[in-house]
C-alpha cells in the first residue's frame, strides 16, 4: 500500500485525491505532495496505470491474460479511508474489482437510463437505485460489464485493484479510423471544380443557395469512398497498441552498440517493458502504436515475444544476423520499449 500512496505522491503515475463532505465533491489531481492518514475518513486516492510501474501489479495483470492483450487496458489502485468513495458511477469498459487489502461495499445496478449530477467534478449519475450489495474482502472480486452502475465504499482503510478490460465503441473506433486516414497521405485525393456551371451575372444568383453539383459531388464521395480492407486492418492493429496517454519510455542510460546489445540478449534474453503493447494478426505485427514492416513480419519468434513479452537465451538462438531482425529488437532497446532480461 506503501508504494502505491508513494506513487501518488511524486507524480510519476496519474494520481487523483477524491473527497466527498456534506455531498460536496472534490476533486484534486497529483502529485500529491501530502495524504491524509488511514484513519482519516472520506477519502479516496486513485492512481491509474501502476502495473506500468510495479513489477509485482504488473505480474498480477498477467494472471488477466484470459482476456486478449488488445483488450486489457490497466490496473488502477484506489486507497481509501473509511467511507471513502467516488460516489455512483459507471464506466465504458468491462471493470474487475479485486479487493487488497481491507473492507469494500460495493452496491449496483444493472443498465438503465441514468442521468448526470450537474455539476459535480465526477461523472456521478442521480437517483443511484442499487439492485444488489456486496461487501468484498481481501481476495474477492466482483466483475461488472460496461453500462452497470456501482458505488463502492470502504468499510475502515482498504485498497481495491480495478482491473479495466477496452471495449471500444463503434464512435469511437470510426472517429480515429478517420482521422488516421485523414492524416495519411496516399491515393487519389479529386477536388471539386465549377466544370458544369453556367457562367451569368451575379445579380441573378441567389448567392446564399448552396450549388447542388456542390452538394451532389460532396455527397458523392462520402457515400462511395471506402477504406481498402488492407488499411484498415494496419490501423486496428495499431490503434490498439497504442501506449497508455501517460505512459513514457526511457532507453538505457548506457547505451550499447548493435553488437554489444546482441551479445547481451544472447547471453541474458530479453523483456518488453512493463508500458509495451505489442500485438500481431495473420502477417503483420505491431508495437506501441506502429506497424513492423519487412522479414520480421514472418518471424515466428517476434510473436513468440509479443505472446509471452519476452525472448529467453534458447528462444533468441533461431534469430539470424541476416535480415534485420537483430536491427529491429536494437532500436526496440535503445526507445526503451523492451529490456535485457534481469
Amino acid at each position: 500500500m506503501q508504494e502505491v500512496l508513494e506513487l501518488a505522491r511524486s507524480g510519476e503515475a496519474q494520481a487523483r485525491l477524491v473527497r466527498c463532505k456534506a455531498g460536496q465533491w472534490r476533486v484534486s489531481h497529483g502529485p500529491h505532495e501530502r495524504l491524509p492518514a488511514l484513519r482519516t475518513p472520506d477519502w479516496t486516492v486513485l492512481v491509474n496505470g501502476v502495473d506500468r510501474h510495479l513489477d509485482a501489479v504488473h505480474a498480477l495483470l498477467h494472471s488477466f491474460r484470459f482476456i486478449p492483450d488488445a483488450r486489457i487496458d490497466d490496473l488502477m489502485i484506489s486507497v481509501a479511508g473509511d467511507g471513502g468513495g467516488v460516489g455512483p458511477h459507471l464506466d465504458s469498459y468491462d471493470v474487475f474489482l479485486l479487493q487488497a487489502h481491507g473492507k469494500r461495499r460495493w452496491r449496483i445496478a444493472p443498465p438503465g437510463n441514468w442521468h448526470a449530477v450537474a455539476g459535480a467534478p465526477l461523472k456521478l449519475i442521480a437517483d443511484f437505485n442499487p439492485t444488489q450489495e456486496w461487501v468484498l474482502e481481501p481476495g474477492d472480486m466482483l466483475y461488472l460489464p460496461p453500462g452497470w452502475a456501482h458505488e463502492g465504499t470502504a468499510v475502515g482503510p482498504c485498497m481495491t485493484f480495478s482491473i479495466g478490460a477496452r471495449a471500444p465503441s463503434r464512435h469511437e473506433f470510426l472517429a480515429a479510423l478517420l482521422a488516421d486516414l485523414a492524416d495519411s497521405p496516399g491515393g487519389p485525393n479529386p477536388r471539386f471544380r465549377d466544370t458544369r456551371r453556367k457562367i451569368t451575372t451575379a445579380t441573378k444568383l441567389p448567392n446564399a443557395k448552396l450549388p447542388d453539383d456542390l452538394i451532389s459531388q460532396l455527397q458523392q464521395w462520402a457515400e462511395h469512398w471506402r477504406p481498402s480492407p488492407s488499411a484498415t486492418r494496419e490501423f486496428i492493429g495499431r490503434w490498439l497498441t497504442e501506449p497508455a496517454a501517460d505512459a513514457w519510455f526511457e532507453g538505457p542510460t548506457k547505451p550499447l552498440s548493435q553488437a554489444g546489445f546482441e551479445r547481451k540478449a544472447r547471453a541474458q534474453g530479453i523483456r518488453l517493458d512493463r508500458a509495451t503493447r505489442m500485438a500481431w494478426h495473420a502477417r503483420r505485427l505491431f508495437i506501441n502504436g506502429e506497424s513492423v514492416t519487412g522479414e520480421a513480419l514472418a518471424l515466428p519468434a517476434l510473436r513468440l515475444l509479443a505472446d509471452q513479452r519476452a525472448l529467453g537465451i534458447i528462444d533468441l538462438e533461431g534469430i539470424e544476423r541476416s535480415g534485420g531482425t537483430w536491427q529491429l529488437l536494437g532500436q526496440w532497446h535503445q526507445l526503451g520499449w523492451l529490456r535485457l532480461a534481469d
